[in-house]
């Protein structure tokens, strides 16, 4: 999670290919997976967690040495608040994050016949998808807080094999993610979320940001140095 090192520029052009890879991964194995699957939904969702784990795994080792590999506001903004990332450049990885990850979601459109823009109709709703995507962000952010600073070499593990989990343990398949929550509003497939179902569930998003980063104080400590 930290940023100490490369040039900003260096770290905004990881994030932003970072984003586009693991966006078009969630869109594009949702349709992949819904095209091949005759139906079964069960079989759809498990080709969809195991395309999107492995690709988290790919580019958080990749990029992770380069910008921290967040590719998720939530992310940056606790990195941000536990001073492993100034403020200025966590708001220019937000922008980047979702302005590359939704080229992503165009991208994985284009490359099954489908029109780059569109529209979800799935409604994702409730108490129970609201209290899953508090829950599986909360996780997420526990899970980057704990290896990062007791087990930095596992942290691409850790983190796929969590959301990997999370698919499956959470009512919401676990979007834990704001900017890909709006993404996949822009996709009418498999992955997508209604345009109005978005705003609960990236306020729930942030609310189990905010519980990650306090129980991660709490159990791991703050960084030592915190970036000025």
């Amino acid at each position: 999670m930290t940023s100490d090192g490369p040039a900003l520029a260096r770290r905004l052009s990881a994030e932003g290919i970072g984003a586009f890879f693991l966006f078009a991964t969630v869109i594009g194995s949702g349709i992949m997976a819904e095209n091949l699957s005759d139906g079964n939904d069960a079989v759809a969702l498990l080709g969809n967690t195991l395309a999107t784990g492995a690709m988290l795994f790919v580019l958080i080792a990749m990029l992770g040495p380069i910008s921290g590999a967040h590719m998720n506001p939530a992310v940056s903004a606790v990195a941000a608040w536990r001073g492993e990332l100034r403020w200025r450049d966590a708001g220019a990885y937000m922008i980047v994050q979702l302005a590359f990850g939704i080229l992503g979601a165009w991208a994985a459109h284009l490359m099954f016949d489908l029109p780059a823009l569109q529209l979800s109709v799935k409604a994702r709703t409730g108490l129970g998808q609201w209290t899953g995507e508090a829950i599986a962000t909360f996780g997420l952010i526990l899970t980057i807080i704990g290896t990062v600073r007791h087990r930095p070499a596992l942290v691409p593990a850790s983190v796929a094999l969590y959301i990997t989990a999370a698919y499956w343990f959470t009512s919401s398949t676990s979007f834990a993610n704001p900017a890909i929550t709006v993404a996949r509003s822009l996709s009418d497939s498999f992955a997508g979320i209604a345009p109005a179902d978005v705003p609960a569930f990236i306020a729930a998003q942030l609310i189990g940001a905010a519980g990650g980063a306090v129980a991660g104080a709490t159990i791991f400590g703050r960084r030592h140095g915190a970036v000025a």
